[in-house]
């Protein structure tokens, strides 16, 4: 496979275009967050920015490189570093939603309830998103879990089911409806729900299931049973 100078599928030695790959970002970010992933197709892009697709094709081999190119250059722009360690549990879960709040932030928030209903479909392009960019924060890394377990924080066995179930839910409603996301509001967010949970999840007599966030969860299979008439 050959590549472009930026590091991207395509034809060997082609000079970067950094102008046309803003549009391109641009482009594909718009036509997701207004009409979902399934209407992003090399088409659509080529001519919201005005291209052809054959540029497009250079650069990548399908519809999921090319949002995951995007997604990575627009609002996981700061998730591409490695997260730092906290010494507590609380410090790592504080790291982890600030960095999700400024991945939400750089982004339309149509976008990212876009991304999350296409992941909901297509788990690997959620999969593909979390190992491309880095942690986004969207989920709770089983090596913090870990850390906090061998520093007596939490029990054996705790679940990361509420991190991704809710952490990820209230910062994309609060970010939706204007809201504040400080630190003060991370902080209790931490202190009086994540934490808490965290803790309990060992007690729970059923397996927890995967969070909404996980890139994993359960969807339903069966119809909603009907209500008394």
């Amino acid at each position: 496979m050959s590549y472009c100078n930026d590091g991207s599928p395509g034809a060997r030695g082609r000079p970067r275009d950094a102008e046309l790959e803003r549009r391109i970002t641009t482009a594909v970010l718009g036509i997701l967050a207004e009409d979902g992933y399934e209407d992003v197709t090399f088409e659509a892009v080529a001519r919201r920015c005005r291209t052809s697709k054959a540029s497009l094709y250079r650069r990548w081999g399908s519809k999921r490189d090319m949002v995951i190119a995007a997604v990575k250059a627009g609002p996981a722009r700061h998730s591409t570093s490695p997260l730092p360690q906290g010494a507590t549990l609380r410090e790592d879960l504080l790291i982890l939603a600030r960095r999700l709040d400024r991945t939400m932030a750089a982004g339309d928030t149509g976008t990212a309830l876009m991304l999350l209903q296409a992941g909901l479909k297509d788990p690997e392009l959620c999969d593909a998103i979390e190992n491309s960019t880095g942690p986004t924060g969207a989920r709770l890394p089983q090596a913090v879990i870990d850390a906090a377990v061998a520093r007596g924080e939490l029990p054996a066995g705790a679940s990361p089911f509420a991190f991704e179930e809710v952490v990820g839910s209230v910062l994309l409603l609060r970010h939706a409806n204007g809201l504040a996301v400080d630190d003060a509001y991370l902080s209790a967010l931490v202190d009086t729900v994540v934490i808490p949970a965290l803790v309990a999840s060992t007690t729970s007599a059923a397996t927890l299931p995967a969070g909404i966030f996980s890139g994993h969860p359960e969807t339903r299979t069966t119809d909603r049973p009907q209500e008394d008439s």
